[in-house]
């Protein structure tokens, strides 16, 4: 079995470590023998849809984001829509996540246009939104912990699923309690570069799902993620009990 990685813009959108989520789908894919290519897709690049299995939209600083809110409408946006609506995965961190909503409004009042992809936009707040989180997922009834750090206040649609509820830490806007969103296979949320690592069950998630839309059947193996368990556990123990 083969899995094909997309990382979108890895030169303007890489903050905190980003490319480290590519890094563990890669880990735990090739543990399982399943072979993993990377594609790197920047400013300029057309966007193949059906090369890809996994996109990775990574999160960066309000010029870049200009930058690339630019670019993704002038070239990418109809095949990006056409991929998270055909259920594909997609991960998206921060910027990334923002920039697939209507609109970004910076602290300078600019106002970023979207993709407009997902039924949510963002405004910027006077402060930043710093520290380690924890959520609850009610679906699938798993605990995710992460590290935010964001000035954006991201408010989502009906029609899109919280990725979890704050249990210690901001969330998408300090206000209503939730955190990230789901639609379809498409996975956002402002946790940074740990967050595969720190969430080996989204982690596998995504590969199972990239590999379920490509192979009709497939075999997949267990890892043992005992000691992430353990470290998880501690995390969320030291942070709820603040």
């Amino acid at each position: 079995m083969e899995i094909n990685i997309c990382h979108l813009y890895p030169d303007l959108l890489n903050v905190y470590g980003d490319v480290g989520n590519i890094l563990i789908l890669k880990h735990r894919a090739e543990q399982r023998g399943i072979k993993v290519n990377i594609h790197n897709v920047s400013v300029g690049d057309i966007f193949h849809k059906e090369n890809y299995d996994i996109v990775f939209f990574g999160g960066g600083q309000d010029y870049e984001q200009s930058i690339v809110s630019r670019d993704l409408i002038e070239t990418k946006v109809d095949s990006l829509k056409e991929y998270i609506e055909d259920g594909k995965v997609f991960l998206s961190i921060c910027g990334g996540y923002q920039l697939l909503g209507k609109y970004y409004t910076t602290p300078e009042g600019n106002k970023l246009n979207g993709l407009g992809i997902l039924d949510l936009y963002t405004e910027a707040g006077n402060t930043r939104f710093i520290g380690n989180t924890v959520i609850y997922n009610e679906m699938f009834k798993e605990t995710y912990v992460g590290f935010e750090n964001h000035s954006g206040r991201t408010y989502i649609g009906k029609n899109l699923l919280p990725l979890g509820k704050v249990q210690a830490g901001y969330g998408n806007n300090g206000e209503d309690g939730y955190e990230g969103c789901i639609y379809k296979n498409t996975f956002c949320t402002y946790f940074h570069g740990s967050l595969l690592s720190k969430n080996p069950e989204l982690a596998d998630r995504l590969i199972y799902k990239a590999l379920e839309k490509k192979y009709k059947t497939f075999e997949f193996l267990k890892l043992d993620n005992s000691l992430e368990i353990k470290a998880k556990k501690f995390i969320v123990k030291r942070e709820t009990s603040k």
